[in-house]
């Protein structure tokens, strides 16, 4: 008589991982290794070297890093870009909020008013600087008509040093507002339309409504929106190259300017490595400080 061969046991369990699953995720890892894990090692290596386009050249420690902090037009382009990202992000998460809660209906002229509000976000930075450049033209532009309606003389945004950083500002504003408008439209229509009916009834005000429901429950996308309004403004470059060339006297030069002029245009690329480095830093510990502020009023 031969042996009953005993059923085969499956070589692994129900939660046991599946390797072929690796397969489906493979081509996603393939392009964050390639596009973010190593060129963030490659310029963190880069920037310990005296590189330039041809060769890494020797190694020099912390020397880029000691070069950079004696740099005065680097120190500016670090004042700049925090003072920049102090003008937008506020204004951008307070805007975008009250638009939401304008817009949060359910009739035809609040989705034309979103459309038009969000449309701005579609364009490129290219359009969005040209319209703006029309707006501050000295005399002839928008902004000089409008003033000139009063008798009053336009101020000369993009060349008077006090006001240049403020125009960047302002268009950046308004290019970006459409993101935070409908990340806070999102949040308000996931509130459960019965606690505002149970509001009603207690006859409680608008203001009332607002801040012991609306707020609170909508908290997590405002934090949200201030680390991703944080981490765009902090990489400001293109509005304030094409409207200012960074000037005037570099006082709207942000960090990736200064990291295009040095790496780009002198060929300083380990100057412009160590750079990007401390950009990398700064932004990091910014929505990281924001991320944990956040979390702890969430706790109290």
């Amino acid at each position: 008589m031969t042996a009953v061969q005993a059923p085969r046991k499956p070589s692994h369990g129900p939660h046991s991982p599946d390797w072929k699953n690796a397969l489906f995720v493979a081509p996603y890892l393939f392009f964050f290794v390639t596009l973010l894990v190593f060129p963030l090692f490659w310029g963190i290596w880069l920037s310990f070297h005296k590189a330039d386009t041809f060769s890494s050249g020797p190694f020099v420690g912390f020397g880029n890093y000691v070069r950079l902090f004696n740099d005065k037009v680097f120190l500016q382009s670090v004042g700049n870009t925090f003072y920049f990202v102090l003008l937008t992000v506020p204004t951008l998460a307070l805007i975008g909020l009250f638009l939401a809660l304008a817009l949060n209906a359910r009739t035809r002229t609040a989705t034309v008013l979103r459309s038009l509000f969000f449309f701005s976000s579609v364009l490129s930075v290219t359009i969005v600087t040209l319209i703006w450049r029309i707006v501050f033209i000295p005399q002839f532009g928008l902004l000089a008509t409008v003033y000139g309606w009063f008798g009053a003389t336009a101020p000369a945004f993009v060349s008077d040093p006090n006001l240049a950083m403020i125009a960047v500002a302002m268009a950046t504003i308004w290019w970006c507002l459409g993101l935070p408008m409908m990340l806070f439209l999102s949040a308000l229509q996931q509130i459960p339309g019965d606690i505002y009916e149970a509001a009603a009834l207690d006859n409680a005000s608008r203001w009332r409504t607002l801040t012991a429901i609306t707020l609170p429950s909508i908290k997590r996308t405002f934090a949200l929106v201030i680390i991703i309004q944080i981490v765009l403004q902090f990489q400001l470059f293109g509005q304030a190259w094409l409207m200012t060339r960074g000037g005037p006297n570099n006082v709207t030069k942000p960090i990736v300017l200064y990291i295009y002029d040095t790496a780009f245009r002198r060929w300083d690329l380990g100057l412009g490595a160590a750079a990007s480095e401390v950009l990398f830093v700064l932004i990091l510990l910014a929505a990281m400080a924001q991320y944990l502020i956040s979390r702890r009023k969430e706790d109290l």
